[in-house]
């Protein structure tokens, strides 16, 4: 077999298969784009994001990615995935029609515009598949340089896997190969300047983490030009500083023009061989790359770009020259080149036909059922309209579902007042068509496998005669304990965490116990201990990351939202990160310490369980749970009840604590008043003084908000009392409101309220410092009282008078 070297100095060689194979790929690749592009003006596709010009790097890279390493990427990274034989080129194209079927489109059945990659780690009944005998690709995110904290846990990850002895077992064989997996993270050059890159190159950095980024420069972000993005033009200069010496750990910084191919080659297996075996990150900056087609299908390029700029692109183009670097080495004529290209494009065709047949013929199917029913109709209810209806739905060139959903409800308003087996039909048809459609769009927010938070087998908690009266954070510390001497998988970080076992010591002395690796202090940066999280979790690992105070957590939510909450949806069941995100909140001092921004929250993460107990005992429950979930959970503690006082279980380390079950914390007949955490404390005071006055409150502490009162317990206490306030710190409209709505709406509470439904909550604004800022900021035990007696004088004014 005809080989040649990369370069004189090279210790590798390539053959002249290999080298062919890569022109004829990186072809497909490029009239894969190309196509593309096309179907979107077409109108087969609603918009499409193509690779084009990145193709010889992508090749390169994927030449040093082996067997259970892992990709946190971007959008433009098709032809690697066709090269590590994790993409079909008709997978492709079946995610740019929007194909809802999952095998058709692996990586997201449909859900994500094209160019967003996944593999399948999961099987099908939601359990691991063997990751270090595949290639991995963890499901893309659109926000730009949001996959780089994910990529920070990714090869935290090997770290772990390799220097904690304990996850050696074979138990733990399919997760890894002794933490020898690199994490590739890719990210286009104009995205380098979010604040999420930055934090995530100096978080890898001082982990010293198997990490190689490669930057994808084509000088350009959308229309605005290198120098308005980077400071001297260039990320590789600007990081220049964390280049590692002699005697000071950092990165390995390379740089390589990405249409030199042997250069390519040469710099990735070198970046690739040293983020391995030394887990040290390291960075590929891939300099003169171009983007033919522009942006996206949103725009042409010729606005922006200049004709010098055009024409060097043209001429500089990676396929073009290494077309030119072929025939230079004499590998191929120009000819055996052209017919190559030619094969290429036509393997590119096909795969898109088949494609769109498979998807439009599953439309098609559906059309001519409903057609069939319609014209049942029609004949049977004699309503023209309905065959006019039919006709129009028949002759759309490219129909999709919903034109089939909108021609039978618009046919079936028709006969509203008609009674017949075929509209009994129709009916039928259109029932199973929604259903079936939210299996499409809409399943898969959470865990449905048998590890699903929800199935977690409840186990209560058990006391002594006599049981230890102990504070609060004692009870999460043997509860912590517990789980790190359970299982090696977990380890717990984040700030101040580690030596000193966290600022409310619920981890003290946990470090010492089980090691800096189980136990462990993270720098300031919440965005990446979230991805760390994100990261370790995907790989099989059960990390509790912690965001010191509820208020911070607004610096990880983008993360939480658009990364870990959408994880099982986007990918419909094929990827999971149970990831537990530990904070607290609510009472304390200041603008920025006391925080309860629970309404932000609940909006803008569902698909992560959100836990609010009132006590510690009950936050060690949810911790139990969790862990033995497969859901990721943020679980809020209350900040001032460290100190207080609880009765230990024996059990601490076992007993669960089931979600979207409330707890009656009080007993009463006149008032509903529904809470949780902190406020349970003050509004169980406000009952004992309302109790005097001869009102009587049933107190429901909601325990979990997502998921909130499953079994709808809450509705059966408002029609025992009739009246129910929703009481909590966050401002109006916040998670009040979103109780509010959960019991009157979809509880349908309404029809047993003989008063007006109340909420009680903080100020509109955050609160002031010290007792009184407080007192006047966030409800208070005087507040809860004041707003239920102003419910009941307004029931019975001679009863209960007017107080002030």
């Amino acid at each position: 077999m005809t080989t040649t070297k990369s370069k004189k100095k090279n210790k590798f060689s390539i053959s002249k298969e290999e080298i062919l194979n890569d022109f004829r790929l990186g072809w497909e690749s490029r009239h894969a784009s190309l196509m593309g592009r096309k179907e979107v003006f077409m109108g087969k596709a609603k918009f499409g994001i193509f690779g084009d010009g990145k193709e010889l790097a992508q090749l390169a890279m994927a030449k040093a990615f082996k067997n259970g390493d892992f990709r946190s990427g971007y959008y433009r990274d098709q032809t690697f995935m066709f090269a590590t034989g994790e993409l079909s080129i008709q997978a492709y194209f079946a995610q740019l029609y929007a194909h809802t079927d999952v095998n058709a489109d692996p990586a997201s059945a449909g859900r994500l515009m094209n160019g967003h990659f996944a593999t399948r780690m999961l099987d099908e009944a939601g359990k691991y598949t063997n990751l270090t005998e595949s290639k991995n690709s963890s499901s893309d995110v659109s926000p730009t340089a949001a996959q780089m904290p994910r990529l920070v846990g990714l090869a935290f990850a090997s770290k772990l896997f390799r220097e904690n002895k304990d996850l050696h077992k074979k138990e733990f064989e399919k997760y890894s190969i002794e933490g020898n997996e690199v994490a590739f993270g890719t990210i286009g050059n104009a995205s380098t300047s979010e604040g999420m890159f930055y934090e995530s190159i100096n978080a890898a950095g001082v982990l010293q983490i198997p990490m190689l980024i490669s930057v994808w420069d084509d000088h350009y972000g959308i229309s605005v030009p290198q120098e308005f993005h980077t400071t001297k033009g260039s990320i590789s200069e600007v990081l220049s500083g964390f280049q590692r010496s002699k005697d000071k750990k950092g990165y390995e910084i390379l740089t390589v023009k990405g249409w030199d191919y042997e250069a390519l080659v040469e710099t990735y297996q070198k970046a690739s061989k040293i983020s391995r075996e030394e887990h040290v990150p390291s960075m590929v900056h891939v300099l003169e790359l171009t983007q033919p087609q522009g942006h996206s299908t949103s725009g042409s390029h010729e606005r922006y770009k200049s004709k010098e700029r055009l024409e060097w692109e043209a001429e500089y183009d990676c396929l073009n020259q290494f077309r030119k670097y072929i025939i230079k080495e004499k590998l191929a004529t120009a000819e055996e080149l052209d017919q190559i290209e030619n094969e290429a494009k036509q393997t590119a065709k096909d795969a898109k036909d088949s494609a769109w047949k498979a998807f439009i013929g599953e439309i098609k199917d559906q059309q001519k059922e409903a057609l069939g029913l319609l014209n049942e109709l029609a004949e049977e209810s004699a309503e023209s309209k309905i065959s006019e209806i039919a006709d129009e739905l028949k002759s759309a060139m490219n129909p999709l579902r919903l034109d089939n959903i909108k021609a039978v409800k618009k046919s079936l308003r028709l006969v509203i007042n008609h009674e017949g087996e075929a509209k009994n039909k129709l009916l039928n048809w259109l029932n199973a068509v929604m259903e079936e459609g939210h299996d499409r769009y809409s399943s898969h927010l959470y865990s449905e496998s048998d590890e699903s938070a929800l199935k977690v087998e409840v186990i209560d908690a058990e006391y002594s005669d006599d049981p230890k009266k102990v504070d609060g954070r004692e009870v999460l510390q043997a509860c912590f304990d517990a789980a790190l001497a359970r299982d090696p998988r977990v380890f717990a970080f984040g700030e101040d965490v580690g030596k000193i076992g966290d600022v409310n010591q619920a981890f003290a002395g946990l470090q010492e116990k089980h090691g800096e690796l189980r136990v462990m202090d993270t720098g300031i940066r919440e965005c990446t201990i979230m991805g760390q999280g994100i990261g370790a979790a995907l790989r099989g690992l059960r990390p509790i990351a912690e965001i010191q105070y509820l208020d911070y957590l607004l610096y990880a939510i983008q993360i939480m939202s658009d990364d870990l909450a959408s994880l099982q949806y986007r990918t419909k069941g094929g990827q999971k990160a149970p990831l537990i995100i530990r904070t607290r909140g609510h009472r304390l001092e200041g603008v920025w310490h006391s925080g309860s921004p629970m309404g932000m929250i609940l909006n803008s993460i569902r698909g992560i369980y959100v836990l609010v107990p009132r006590n510690m005992t009950q936050a060690a429950g949810f911790y139990n749970t969790m862990l033995q979930s497969d859901d990721p959970a943020l679980i809020i503690e209350c900040l001032n009840g460290y100190r207080l006082k609880e009765e230990l279980p024996e059990n601490v380390g076992e007993f669960t604590v089931p979600l979207g079950q409330p707890e009656t914390i009080r007993e009463g007949e006149d008032v509903t008043i529904v809470t949780y955490g902190s406020m349970c404390r003050v509004v169980m005071d406000a009952a004992e003084q309302l109790a005097e006055q001869g009102i009587s409150c049933e107190v429901i502490d909601v325990q979990s908000l997502l998921p909130f009162d499953i079994d709808h317990k809450i509705v059966e206490s408002v029609k025992k009392t009739n009246r129910v306030i929703f009481a909590d710190e966050d401002v109006p409209g916040g998670a009040t409101g979103f109780m509010m709505q959960k019991v009157l709406e979809e509880q349908k509470a309404y029809k047993y309220l003989d008063a007006q439904p109340m909420t009680i909550t903080a100020e509109e604004h955050r609160p002031a410092y010290a007792s009184d800022g407080d007192y006047f900021s966030k409800p208070q035990v005087e507040t809860v009282f004041d707003r239920v007696y102003e419910m009941m004088n307004e029931f019975d004014p001679e009863q209960y008078p007017a107080l002030y």
